[in-house]
């Protein structure tokens, strides 16, 4: 049974990893600017951040979940700010593809990067509580850690291989960018990120807190 909820759990990954989103495009830029091992460091932040919120679901952490809407407000605020300085930041960037060489604290930078932008989503956790409440009784039963486990780990290895993917096929066409591509690129994955970021908090101005 198992080996069932391990299936169901790289199903999850993948289908909550590939939706276009703000942290999708940070993790594609990363690829196209300075190759594989960035855009694959960004994408395993963010599935350690889907991962984290899997487990809270899967588990059945209430208090943890509690405390995380609780602070809904702020952290969605916070990660408004941080998009809109990641999206300035992008834009600004000069129009040029690295080597795909990143030291490691490069790679931990990007990744952290990548998991405090997706933390800063806790509603997100819903999304997982909402899709194993549709599972019925395909879902781990409370009390089952075994199943619950093998559930996450399913989690994040859907989502690894997804970005694995992901960063792998946008390796073979970054080489082809020229610099006005890349620029182009650059400006339009900044605007989409400053968009995103000031929907966020002018979003919160409506939501009392």
């Amino acid at each position: 049974m198992e080996l069932i909820y391990l299936i169901e759990g790289i199903i999850i990954g993948v289908a909550f990893s590939a939706p276009v989103g703000p942290v999708n495009i940070v993790c594609i830029q990363e690829a196209i600017r300075r190759g594989f091992a960035a855009g694959l460091a960004a994408g395993v932040g963010a599935v350690c951040a889907d991962t984290l919120f899997a487990a809270i679901a899967s588990y059945g952490t209430t208090a943890i979940t509690g405390m995380l809407i609780g602070w809904a407000f702020w952290l969605q605020l916070i990660g408004g700010a941080l998009l809109i300085a990641f999206g300035w930041r992008i834009a600004l960037a000069a129009p040029y593809v690295g080597d795909g060489k990143l030291s490691s604290s490069s790679t931990l930078s990007t990744a952290l990067g990548a998991f405090g932008l997706t933390l800063t989503n806790p509603v997100t956790v819903f999304g997982f509580v909402a899709v194993l409440g549709s599972l019925g009784s395909w879902a781990p039963r409370s009390g089952d850690y075994l199943g619950a486990t093998s559930l996450v780990l399913g989690v994040f290895t859907g989502g690894a291989v997804w970005w694995v993917a992901v960063a792998t096929v946008v390796g073979f066409v970054r080489s082809s960018l020229s610099d006005r591509v890349l620029t182009r690129i650059n400006w339009v994955a900044g605007a989409i990120l400053v968009a995103f970021g000031a929907t966020m908090i002018v979003r919160l101005a409506f939501v009392p807190h």
